[in-house]
């Protein structure tokens, strides 16, 4: 099942709705091999359940843990992942690539 970004974006607001803290991470920019496109979103709970994809899955752990900081301080943060940081690698970023992702609790 493909999760669009209205899906991601209806997500958000339901569960804010449901009185959940919440998080938006969105690809910023991509450089050279990526697996998603810029505009990508993820949406994530403070208990760390999350919709959507900014990464075809390889970094998607390290968002959802930073976006649960996010969410318990309040303030936004922009992630960078690439082939040549070690973090990308034990995340599996090992595409070639380098993303950049911003993190913003969603009020």
């Amino acid at each position: 099942m493909d999760v669009t970004d209205s899906d991601v974006l209806a997500a958000a607001e339901r569960w804010r709705r449901e009185g959940r803290g919440v998080a938006i991470a969105t690809v910023l920019e991509t450089w050279g091999s990526a697996p998603r496109p810029v505009g990508s979103r993820l949406v994530i709970d403070a208990e760390g359940n999350f919709l959507g994809s900014v990464s075809g899955g390889c970094v998607e752990g390290a968002v959802v843990s930073e976006a649960v900081e996010v969410i318990a301080a309040g303030a936004p943060r922009t992630l960078e992942f690439g082939v040549a940081d070690e973090t990308a690698w034990k995340v599996g970023l090992s595409c070639g690539g380098k993303i950049a992702v911003y993190v913003e609790p969603v009020d």
